[in-house]
């Protein structure tokens, strides 16, 4: 790899243990409305294109019902209370932050979890890190696709002002390797999270990482 200025980071399953919370916040908002609970593993399958998507998914058939609109309000009301009651950094996560900002490259999150909720865990756990500007969740409202789509990453290199070939993306999704392509830089793949490297392989992931330290190790060769 080139010499890495900066490093945008996925947040649900890269940075943060979030599922636990997620499934949980999931499942109430399903029983609330009369529909049977998902199981953790059917939950880490569904995320990663935001809580439309996960809502949609977990619904009996993968369908969108009469409700569907009603059961998402729902399930946003109870992650929003929700989000931080088994929610952390995985281990190494924040070793790994420090050695990379020390080095003076530029950390950032780009997540398809709803903008709010990514800054105020941003600033819950990585302030010391990743500046709040630069954390950027979903706001399609205000014109910005989410991920895949290459907006927010595009728009973190615009207020960074540093080439493409000098930054990588670290998630642990095939919407993560999508996401990198799309905006035309490197993707590091992370086997820690909610998808498995098999899984990453078929979807063309050609960076793996297993710990974070290895993160570390990559961005910071000379």
């Amino acid at each position: 790899m080139n010499r890495i200025e900066g490093v945008v980071f996925d947040l649900d399953g890269t940075l943060l243990n979030t599922l636990d919370d997620i499934a949980d916040s999931c499942n109430r908002a399903l029983v609330e409305f009369g529909y049977p609970e998902r199981t953790i593993d059917e939950i880490r399958a569904f995320v990663g294109n935001g809580l439309g998507v996960l809502v949609e998914k977990a619904l009996p058939d993968s369908k969108r019902t009469d409700d569907f609109e009603a059961v998402l309000d729902t399930m946003k009301k109870i992650y929003a209370e929700n989000c931080l009651v088994k929610t952390g950094p995985y281990d190494g996560v924040l070793p790994m932050l420090e050695k990379i900002s020390s080095s003076g490259i530029k950390c950032a999150i780009v997540s398809n979890k709803p903008d709010e909720q990514v800054k105020e865990l941003s600033k819950m756990f990585f302030a010391q890190y990743i500046n709040v500007d630069v954390s950027i969740g979903e706001k399609e409202s205000a014109g910005i696709r989410r991920k895949p789509a290459p907006d927010s990453v595009l728009a973190i290199l615009d207020k960074w002002k540093i080439q493409k070939d000098h930054v990588v993306y670290v998630g642990d999704s095939d919407v993560d390797i999508a996401t990198a392509n799309n905006a035309g830089i490197k993707c590091i793949s992370a086997t820690w999270g909610f998808r498995s490297r098999e899984f990453l392989k078929e979807h063309g992931a050609g960076i793996f990482v297993d710990t974070p330290d290895e993160v570390a190790a990559l961005v910071m060769e000379k």
